[in-house]
């Protein structure tokens, strides 16, 4: 099959619909779909995913299909899903749960809950959920119960989690069954609410500046990815690639948030040692150890990037690289990644600078040696003359 060329919207305006499509929209308004909330924590440096298994039962993450193959995404190693007991709120919602365990360790607590109303119904518990629900908790509490009986398959446990949350609206049916175009000239601001939680409308500059992240790959289907929620209308089949990808790109910038934190450590203790006489002749031979230190942080910190970076394939299948590079870029994956690539060329000159300091240690002492020896020569050679 030949890969369709997706687009990736540009800030244009969408067709206007016919007065006779507008008043459908406006009398129709009844959704069905779901509404996820994943929550994420990088909880340890690897998960031994076989050993996973064994303790757990659970299954591997099957791949899915956006459209037939031979386009697909694929998990170099897929993550293992286990569900969990349903979680009930106050407000007597009750929410499918499921964990996601990543091999690079990150840990996905996904919350979920179908949904069937009309739009103002969808952006009110949008802005509830967002902004006034601790998903965060819930999630916590969950992920350190199975923390505890999978701790045989973590390598090198954090003390402390970094967590990452995102909201999406996958919206299944509507009433009309409008095509993207349609739905986003009709509804489109309330769309622009949604995915960022507002109970309020928002300017149209805000909007305009939402809408330039809107994907299609076929006519009646729309993602409007923001950097802390996306909007989904769409095939519970189609949905599941984006919401993988969501998902997976998520996981992404919680590890180079990780790697930011460590690499900002690591210069901060190499900007003290150095400042605290660490220069002079004799202290120098230290520095050996110590850009030692900075290359295994560095060497780790390749080793864990290229991991999480070659986590996922993207096979013949253009539109969900391009629908990933939206989600990476709206999200914050890329800024944070430059901010890991400087801070390693900041700690590569930093170690390079360390070991040349330690050579030009070295070499003034094996100078000071051979004076040494020098001085010795010449003062037995004259012992010896005037002793003659």
């Amino acid at each position: 099959m030949e890969t369709a060329n997706p687009t990736v919207s540009a800030p244009a305006p969408a067709p206007t619909p016919t007065p006779a499509q507008s008043a459908a929209i406006a009398q129709n308004k009844t959704l069905q779909g779901s509404v996820l909330v994943l929550i994420q924590f990088d909880v340890c440096e690897e998960i031994n995913l076989d050993a996973l298994r064994d303790i757990f039962g659970a299954r591997r993450q099957e791949t899915s299909f956006k459209h037939p193959a031979p386009g697909y995404v694929r998990f170099q190693r897929p993550p293992v899903v286990e569900p969990v007991e349903p979680l009930i709120l106050e407000s007597g919602e009750r929410l499918d749960v499921k964990i996601k365990y990543y091999d690079y360790g990150v840990l996905s607590v996904v919350f979920e809950l179908p949904f069937s109303g009309d739009w103002d119904t969808l952006v009110r518990l949008a802005s509830r959920w967002v902004w006034d629900t601790d998903f965060t908790n819930f999630a916590q509490k969950i992920a350190k119960q199975k923390i505890e009986r999978a701790r045989p398959a973590l390598i090198k446990l954090y003390d402390s989690w970094l967590h990452e949350d995102y909201f999406v609206f996958h919206v299944r049916d509507i009433a009309g069954n409008p095509s993207a175009a349609e739905l986003l000239a009709a509804e489109g601001g309330r769309i622009s609410q949604i995915v960022r939680g507002e109970n309020v409308p928002l300017s149209d500059g805000e909007q305009q500046e939402i809408m330039q992240s809107k994907i299609s790959y076929y006519p009646n289907d729309l993602a409007v990815i923001s950097w802390n929620g996306a909007f989904l209308y769409d095939s519970t089949a189609g949905a599941e690639t984006v919401i993988q990808l969501l998902e997976y790109a998520n996981s992404q910038l919680l590890e180079f948030r990780h790697y930011d934190e460590l690499l900002t450590r690591e210069l901060q203790s190499v900007y003290a040692f150095m400042d605290h006489g660490s220069m002079g002749i004799a202290a120098r031979w230290r520095t050996a150890k110590r850009a030692s230190r900075l290359h295994t942080v560095l060497l780790d910190v390749d080793e864990l990037t290229e991991r999480a970076d070659n986590a996922i394939k993207f096979l013949s299948d253009m539109f969900s690289a391009r629908l990933y590079r939206v989600a990476a870029s709206k999200i914050g994956v890329n800024d944070y990644k430059n901010l890991v690539n400087q801070k390693v060329h900041t700690a590569e000159e930093l170690y390079r600078f360390m070991v040349d300091q330690f050579h030009q240690s070295r070499a003034f002492l094996l100078e000071v040696l051979v004076v040494i020896i020098l001085v010795i020569e010449l003062l037995w050679l004259f012992k010896g003359s005037i002793s003659f």
